[in-house]
C-alpha cells in the first residue's frame, strides 16, 4: 500500500502515483451526493407504485406522493403517452416515468443531459416495485429511456 507521505505536491508524482486514490481513501468513504425531493403521481391503490417508492424512501430520498393518477403530470412534464406507466414524478427538474431504477435517477441527476427524463414503459416484471415475492424471482429484459426533449428517446440502460 502507498504511504501517503511519498505523495509530493508535483503534478508528476500526484498524477502518476496513486497518490489520487490515496488522498480518496484518506479523506473517508464515499458518499452519494443527497438528492432532492422527489414528487410522484400515482393511483391511490396501485401496490407496485407503493413498493418502488418505498425503495426510494429506504434509500434516503424524500418522496411527496399525490394519490389522484398521474396522466395529468405526464402531459405537464411533457412526456408523450408511448412511455406510459402507472406513477409520474418528477425530481431536479426531471420527469421520472414508471420503475425507474434509483441508480439510473441518480447518474441522470448527476450528468444533467437536455432530456424531458427518464421512463421505464409500461411495467416490466422484475424492474424497482415490480420484483416482490408476488412476482416469482422473474426477471423481464427492460430498457430506461433518456426521453428527450422533442420527445424522441434513446435507450440510458439496459436491465437484461
Amino acid at each position: 500500500m502507498m504511504n501517503p507521505a511519498d505523495c509530493r505536491p508535483t503534478r508528476r508524482r500526484f498524477v502518476g502515483s496513486g497518490c489520487a486514490a490515496v488522498a480518496a481513501w484518506a479523506a473517508g468513504p464515499l458518499r452519494a451526493a443527497p438528492l432532492p425531493a422527489m414528487e410522484v403521481w400515482k393511483s391511490p391503490s396501485c401496490g407496485c407504485c407503493r413498493d418502488w417508492i418505498a425503495l426510494l424512501e429506504r434509500d434516503g430520498l424524500s418522496v411527496r406522493v399525490h394519490d389522484q393518477g398521474n396522466q395529468a403530470a405526464r402531459e405537464r412534464a411533457g412526456l408523450p403517452a408511448r412511455y406510459a406507466s402507472c406513477h409520474t414524478a418528477t425530481i431536479g427538474g426531471y420527469a421520472i416515468e414508471g420503475h425507474v431504477p434509483l441508480r439510473e435517477i441518480r447518474r441522470l441527476l448527476a450528468e444533467k443531459p437536455a432530456a424531458i427524463g427518464l421512463a421505464v414503459a409500461g411495467m416490466p416484471v422484475g424492474s424497482p416495485g415490480m420484483d416482490g415475492p408476488a412476482y416469482g424471482g422473474r426477471l423481464d429484459a427492460y430498457d430506461v429511456l433518456l426521453v428527450l426533449r422533442d420527445g424522441s428517446s434513446r435507450s440510458y440502460a439496459r436491465y437484461r
